[in-house]
Parts: structure tokens; sequence; C-alpha cells
């Protein structure tokens, strides 16, 4: 009614002392709510600062609490967001959103007998193209059956992991498995990969370097106890375990492969951003690389005609 009792004055120029003699309202009434609607009103900016609040939660929220202002910012400008990184920091801040710390990893490197294979990495963990370079590690995962084991192989080109195994026992066994779910998901030739990891006990196995070896897959490991010289592997084990792990528990050996095997799928491979891919996830970056590529080859083909 005070909105009605205003809007006479603007659109007929009936003064708000008649409007309120008509309607039967006192004008102390009409001046209490018209100033109310004024305070509960918010400006443009404010509006803007609260949805902008609510689409930084739900960003976080949809990435389980593990993104921070720069992946954040990145969701907000494929959004059509005009904002930087600093004022989502600010309001991350402000919600009190704040991502998972990293806890300190344990090794779980037992050195081989066997003859190692040269570090051909030498720290450079990049590569042109994919199968070009891979890498992979074992981590461990608690439940409360007991100890679970995940061993990695992962392509340095687009942090794409391709294989992935778990088991409740460390051994060459599990190092071979995610090592032929990598071959199987590249199509089965990978002929002249480089795959670098540690020199634990499961890669200097004999039965390891026999699948190496028919697959055509050269190896590579670090020295021994320096984390650095497998940096890339250790990075992936930091990130599943801070943004994953750490945040459920799992009561079963079962519903860990379950829930970790649909968190690398569903998420980590396709969704989640990652800083060396121009925070592209893997396999988006992969396809628009390879669009590039194409696009390229066609314009030098065109030039040549």
């Amino acid at each position: 009614m005070a909105a009605f009792i205003s809007s006479q004055k603007t659109e007929y120029d009936i003064d708000h002392i008649t409007s309120c003699r008509a309607l039967g309202v006192s004008q102390s009434w009409f001046y209490k709510w018209k100033n109310r609607i004024g305070r509960d009103t918010p400006t443009t900016r404010q509006q803007r600062r609260a949805d902008l609040d609510a689409e930084i939660t739900r960003c976080f929220n949809a990435s389980g609490g593990t993104y921070g202002s720069p992946r954040i910012t990145c969701d907000l400008h494929e959004a059509g967001w005009r904002v930087s990184e600093n004022t989502v920091a600010a309001r991350m801040a402000e919600l009190g959103l704040v991502a998972r710390k990293r806890r300190r990893p344990r090794s779980l490197t037992r050195q081989g007998r066997r003859p190692a294979a040269p570090d051909l990495v030498r720290r450079r963990f990049d590569a042109v193209a994919p199968d070009v370079l891979w890498c992979g590690d074992v981590t461990q995962i608690d439940t409360d059956e007991g100890k679970l084991y995940l061993a990695t192989v992962e392509d340095l080109f687009s942090r794409r992991l391709l294989g992935y195994a778990l088991s409740e026992h460390h051994d060459a066994a599990l190092t071979c498995a995610s090592l032929q779910m990598a071959v199987a998901t590249r199509g089965g030739d990978v002929d002249g990969v480089i795959f670098h990891s540690d020199r634990g006990s499961e890669y200097t196995a004999a039965r390891y370097q026999e699948l190496c070896q028919r697959l055509g897959v050269v190896q590579s490991m670090g020295r021994v106890g320096c984390a650095l010289d497998n940096a890339a592997a250790e990075a992936f084990n930091s990130t599943l375990k801070v943004e994953y792990v750490h945040r459920h528990r799992f009561r079963t050996r079962t519903e860990a492969r379950l829930k970790i095997a649909t968190w690398i799928a569903d998420f980590y491979n396709t969704i989640r951003r990652h800083s060396a891919n121009d925070d592209l996830p893997p396999i988006t970056f992969e396809r628009h690389m390879i669009e590039k590529r194409h696009a390229s080859s066609a314009l030098l083909r065109a030039t040549v005609a």
C-alpha cells in the first residue's frame, strides 16, 4: 500500500495526504513504511555482491571445498563474471571459505635390489605431446578394513591420469595393472613413451621391467630418497589426499576403490582445473590442443596449395 501511495504522487501528482485520507491510513504509518522499504531494498552494488558471494560459494562447494581463489576466479570468468582474483580472495575470506591444508606425505618407497633405470627426466616434468612422458607412484589409502594401495600413471602433457590400480598388496602386480590400464586408455600403442618413477621395488621388479620391454615403454627413475625427482607424481598424490581422501572415511576397501575411481573419472580428469593446463581440465586440454594442431595443419596445407 505504501508503494501504491508513492506511485500516485509520481504518476498522477496526487499528494500523499490526499492518498492516505482516501485509503483510510495515517500519514505517520505511510512515512514509516516508506522509510522501511528504502532501507530493505539493496542497492545495485549490494545486490551484485550478494550474487557474487552466492556464486563463489557454489563454485567452492562444487569443487568439494578444494578450490582457492585462482581456480574460483577461472570458474567465475567462464560463467561471465568480471571480477579480479584479489576480490574473490577477499570475499572468500569474508565468507570463511578456506581450501583444505596439505598434510606431510609419508614415503612408501622400498628400494629394489635389481638395477635401476637412469634418470631421463631430471625434474623436467613437461611434454610437447601426449604419450611422450608419463610418470607414476604408489600411495597408501587408509580404510576401516586396513590399508589400500593406489598405483598411478599420469601423462605429463595434460596431467591426465591414464591408469590406476588399487590393491591390498604393495607389489609389482599393482604397478603392472596401472600401466596396463594406461596403455589400454591410449589404444594399445605406446611404443617409445618414457615412464618415470622412483626406485621402489614395484618398479625395479623383473615382472614390471619385462612388461615395459614388451610394451616398448622406456623406464626412467629418480634418485633414492629424493621426492623432488618424482615431484609430478607426488603432486597428484597430494592433490588426491588433500582434496578427497582426507575429507572422507572409507569403511571398506571396496568403498574406497569405488569412490576414488569415481573421483578420478568424474572430477579429476574431466572437471578439475589444472594450472599447468592454462586452468583447463586434463581431457579438455588434450582436446583443445588436438583441435589447434589440426587447424594449424589445415592452414599450412592451404597455404602450400
